[in-house]
């Protein structure tokens, strides 16, 4: 086979059962000049053989035999053997649409500045049963362009990992993922982003994210919420040093438990906290580590400080962003939401 134009990495663990309803759906493309590196993670169930008889039918599917190490040893692996000019992030248990690698890599294709793509995405699991996770989907999907992207990448993971295609040279200048206590799918995002990369999405529902309840994401403690924090933490540290006019001084909003622990996080990174917000009656006045609580509506004006939101409950982080916009802080300038 000549070299094909797109690479698709499929890591594969145990996906028996839904396997194959992936790889009909890549099959089926519109675009046909691509590939499957279908990763065999050291598989202990049928997965093997639905793999080796779909590589029977169809040289565009390649399969890598691995012990099991995990899903990113699997993932690299099918990074390393690629050969496409763009590579294709799959999971075994989702399913693209059948334009999606043609979308993606038109947008690439007419965007020479812009290294990654994404796609909208539709919720495949039970909405009322994962309402969180289907919440976190549809604000995935508001954001579209580079600007959008990179000021809420410290809120949320905003392209869905299974969703991206990348150019090859993002690879051989950045690196690929990197094993640690950390997700590792939102820590190269962080880091491309941190290295200049400019991202944006297709705006055309491209892929089905399903939800099962095996997800690495809903059981592996490298994707538990301290995990996001500690690796947000480290690339928030580095985006304020370059951004923040006030460093290495910022004043938090939010100063209940949860927020301050996630706050705290920054500390150990070289960023001071010189003041702490929020409207609870319960919580003004209050003194901690040194400083006073005040209400929010005593915040310094719109260049004079830097702010950072913690809170992150469904609506307030909206509330809040549309409360300092009003005040004339500027995202970005001003503040960032981070949680």
């Amino acid at each position: 086979m000549s070299r094909p134009g797109i690479s698709v990495t499929m890591p594969c663990y145990n996906c028996g059962e839904t396997v194959a309803r992936a790889l009909d759906s890549l099959l089926a493309q519109t675009r046909t000049d691509f590939e499957i590196l279908a990763a065999n993670d050291g598989s202990t169930d049928n997965t093997a053989g639905i793999l080796a008889e779909y590589a029977c039918r169809d040289s565009r599917v390649r399969v890598l035999s691995l012990e099991h190490g995990g899903v990113i040893h699997a993932a690299n692996a099918a990074i390393r053997a690629s050969r496409g000019r763009y590579v294709a992030r799959m999971d075994a248990d989702d399913e693209a649409l059948p334009e999606r690698l043609a979308e993606q890599a038109a947008l690439l294709d007419s965007r020479p500045d812009i290294g990654l793509a994404g796609c909208l995405v539709r919720f495949g699991g039970d909405r009322q049963k994962c309402a969180g996770y289907a919440h976190y989907v549809d604000w995935t999907n508001t954001l579209l362009d580079h600007e959008a992207i990179s000021l809420n990448r410290f809120v949320e993971f905003p392209v869905p990992n299974p969703s991206i295609m990348f150019r090859r040279e993002c690879l051989e200048q950045y690196g690929p993922y990197r094993d640690g206590d950390f997700p590792e799918d939102y820590e190269l995002f962080l880091r491309w982003l941190d290295q200049g990369v400019r991202m944006a999405k297709a705006n055309r529902e491209l892929m089905i994210w399903n939800d099962p309840p095996t997800r690495l994401s809903r059981n592996h403690p490298r994707y538990d919420v301290n995990a996001f924090y500690r690796v947000k933490a480290e690339y928030l540290a580095r985006w304020l040093e370059r951004n923040n006019a006030h460093h290495p001084g910022v004043h938090i909003l939010g100063s209940g438990r949860t927020a301050r622990k996630r706050a705290e996080m920054l500390l150990d990174h070289g960023i001071r906290i010189v003041g702490l917000y929020d409207i609870d009656p319960r919580k003004i006045g209050k003194v901690v580590h040194g400083i006073r609580v005040r209400h929010r509506n005593d915040m310094p004006a719109p260049g004079s400080a830097f702010f950072l939101s913690y809170v992150g409950s469904r609506g307030a982080r909206r509330e809040i962003v549309d409360f300092l916009e009003s005040m004339g802080h500027i995202p970005g300038r001003d503040f960032l939401a981070v949680a």
